[in-house]
């Protein structure tokens, strides 16, 4: 398996950084490409070759529908759309890292529960004033990465919630090779979560944070997903001292909660909640519309949703679509994928 995967990471890293907001016209409800005849493993002289998007069928076959969006559809002055191309190159990716039986392993600081990570080697204070590496990812809420030569001083940190190949064992630490990154880093045993054996990735959500959509895919064979849903939703958006982007990247979905008490901001006081959270890194969350104090009924919509970024890191969805997610989507057993 991981004689590909460096290529198939760098391609990935391409998609999630890279693709520009590039419009995909459809007009069938059937997103169809030929896949080639069933060809058992046992029958190859060699190697299965890995999948690229062109071998992923997309079939619409919803499961929620309602604010269902078009493919491509009018905002304002301009289109939005699905960005079905990136979808696929994401889906490739995702079936092939899952062909030779991987460990797998979550890793994890929701809160520093797991402890404050160590300082890296060369740091950076954000305009949020708080620590962060040379790439942006802060200090709070993330987990030390390690060269196998050095084990006191981290040169990075991993986002919680980041899916990794576990690797090896040494010691204190495990070895892993988190899926979106082209190195292997020694962390520390504390921040990372074994997965289960029989652990697949079979449910995906795909949220983009340029066109303020949401989809949702279930894996029905090998290159065929099902769409179940296409929505609007509203990500995080840049506004220091509180306000964070959602982070672009490969996440599992750790935690659920019916009802996520948040704060006011900068303050202790309770400022509300969001119905059906399902946190995929730090404080990010997929969650329904936000009910402020002193309400505490649920709000089904928001006129807000699919127009531009707005919350503290999470991504705002219609309750009810919320609650689909917080259904379909298993704990450790699904993916958030956020592009742009």
């Amino acid at each position: 398996m991981r004689h590909f995967t460096w290529q198939i990471v760098v391609a990935l890293a391409l998609v999630l950084t890279a693709c520009n907001g590039r419009e995909v016209k459809m007009e069938s409800a059937e997103i169809y490409v030929p896949v080639p005849p069933d060809t058992t493993e046992a029958e190859l002289p060699f190697e299965p070759r890995p999948l690229t998007g062109a071998d992923i069928t997309l079939v619409k076959d919803f499961l929620y529908d309602q604010y269902t969006l078009e493919d491509v559809y009018p905002y304002r002055d301009t289109v939005r759309s699905f960005k079905w191309d990136i979808v696929r190159q994401c889906l490739a990716f995702i079936e092939n890292i899952q062909r030779d039986s991987p460990r797998w392993a979550v890793i994890q600081n929701y809160k520093n529960a797991n402890g404050e990570a160590p300082l890296v080697a060369r740091y950076v204070r954000n305009e949020f004033n708080r620590v962060a590496d040379t790439l942006g990812i802060e200090r709070y809420q993330s987990v030390p990465l390690y060269l196998s030569a050095d084990t006191v001083t981290p040169v990075r940190y991993g986002r919680d919630g980041s899916l990794a190949f576990l690797l090896d064992e040494r010691g204190g630490f495990y070895l892993l090779q988190p899926v979106t990154l082209e190195s292997e880093w020694l962390v520390p045993r504390r921040y990372v979560e074994e997965l289960s054996d029989t652990t697949t990735f079979y449910h995906v959500v795909f949220v983009d944070r340029r066109d303020q959509n949401i989809a949702s895919l279930e894996r029905k064979s090998e290159g065929e997903w099902l769409i179940r849903s296409m929505n609007p939703a509203t990500t995080g958006k840049h506004s220091p001292p509180y306000g964070h982007d959602t982070p672009l990247g490969m996440f599992v979905i750790q935690q659920k909660k019916p009802k996520m008490i948040f704060l006011k901001d900068g303050s202790k006081a309770t400022g509300g909640y969001a119905p059906y959270a399902s946190r995929f890194t730090n404080g990010a969350y997929i969650h329904g519309v936000p009910v402020n104090v002193p309400r505490t009924e649920m709000i089904e919509y928001s006129w807000s949703l699919g127009t531009t970024p707005r919350s503290h890191m999470c991504v705002r969805n219609a309750t009810s679509h919320a609650k689909f997610i917080y259904d379909w989507a298993p704990v450790l057993n699904s993916l958030v994928v956020v592009i742009e």
